[in-house]
């Protein structure tokens, strides 16, 4: 029976893939849970799961050397999923040292306690051991030609300090890779949506508002380009590579979704219309003008655009879900969980939404 260290698994994406793992493989898989609950991470989202024998949460800060030894210590680890980071490119620019704490510091300890785990001797691991780095679209920069794409291949060219974190991660696994031929994959993906998903970010940031009758606040001019992938499909490629991945790629997982973020915001608002019902009293508050323009954020990258070819070559991948289908989807699951929204956007949230859009 195979065991996975997921690091960050309270966390949007991450709790996601847990739950597909379970559905998927149910009682003939091990999965260790290691999270540090910050403000995004939510035991909540793992409710379902809580009561299985074979998952185990863990609340430790992935830095932490000493505890995540220990881990290593009691349990055969067979795969490491690296969802742990820091990830609002908001928050990176008002206090990057976080950022760089966890996304790089993090990911080191790790490399190191894997590597001391898993390698035999010189050039040699254990058999059936990976590491997945979970990484982002964002460390390649900003495309401003409408016909050109992110390739594997891409040189690195991160602009804010989120991803520059990402990119600095990422290249400590590749120097894994080539100086110790360390087991491990890169995966990087576009801008992901669904439930569970903290409402810092676009599309749940837009959802809550619009049922609030609050402004849906739009950088710039909307015309910020994003790539969106529906997390479930992005979690079924994890696990593709896990599986079938070649050690030592880097695979893009894209959506083939191109949106505008000012499209995105009368998108919701329109599938809002559509699934309320008449009696709904939250439905009169949903109207166009609550998009407010407001100052566009510093370093904003224009457009991102993913090319999945290679994990659909290699792996037969590829993204099902429509962004029409997936937002559908997203706004059902995010109406129906009501109170789980009214619980993350009380307290500090609150206060971090007011200094950022007021």
């Amino acid at each position: 029976m195979k065991t996975y260290l997921v690091t960050g698994g309270a966390g949007f994406i991450g709790s996601n893939f847990i739950q597909y793992m379970f559905e998927k493989y149910d009682n003939d898989i091990n999965i260790i849970n290691v999270d540090d609950l910050t403000y995004a991470g939510n035991l909540d989202n793992l409710n379902s799961i809580n009561d299985r024998e074979n998952y185990k949460f863990i609340k430790k800060n992935i830095c932490n050397a000493n505890k995540i030894r220990k881990i290593f210590l009691s349990n055969n680890v067979d795969y490491i999923v690296n969802f742990a980071a820091e990830s609002h490119v908001d928050r990176s620019i008002r206090n990057p040292e976080v950022f760089i704490r966890t996304n790089v510091m993090g990911t080191l300890v790790l490399l190191n306690i894997a590597k001391e785990f898993w390698q035999q001797d010189d050039d040699n691991f254990k058999k059936g051991k990976k590491f997945i780095q979970v990484s982002t679209d964002e460390v390649y920069g900003s495309l401003e030609d409408k016909h050109d794409y992110f390739y594997e291949n891409t040189p690195l060219d991160p602009h804010s300090p989120y991803s520059a974190s990402k990119a600095s991660a990422d290249l400590l696994v590749k120097s894994y890779i080539n100086t110790y031929k360390f087991p491990a994959n890169i995966t990087r993906c576009s801008n992901n949506y669904g439930p569970y998903q903290f409402p810092e970010k676009l599309i749940p940031l837009m959802i809550n508002n619009a049922l609030e009758g609050k402004k849906l606040p739009i950088y710039g001019d909307g015309k910020n380009i994003r790539d969106w992938l529906y997390v479930k499909d992005h979690v079924k490629a994890i696990d593709m590579i896990i599986n079938n991945g070649r050690l030592g790629e880097v695979y893009n997982i894209g959506g083939h979704n191109e949106k505008e973020n000012i499209e995105v915001a009368h998108i919701i608002l329109d599938t809002l219309l559509e699934l309320l019902d008449k009696e709904d009293n939250r439905k009169k508050h949903i109207k166009k003008n609550l998009i407010a323009y407001i100052k566009d954020r510093k370093g904003h990258d224009r457009r991102y655009a993913i090319c999945p070819n290679k994990i659909k070559k290699e792996l037969n991948w590829y993204p099902e879900t429509s962004f029409e289908e997936g937002i559908k989807l997203t706004i059902k699951w995010y109406l129906k969980n009501n109170q789980w929204m009214k619980k993350i956007t009380s307290g500090d949230y609150l206060n971090y939404y007011e200094e950022m859009y007021h």
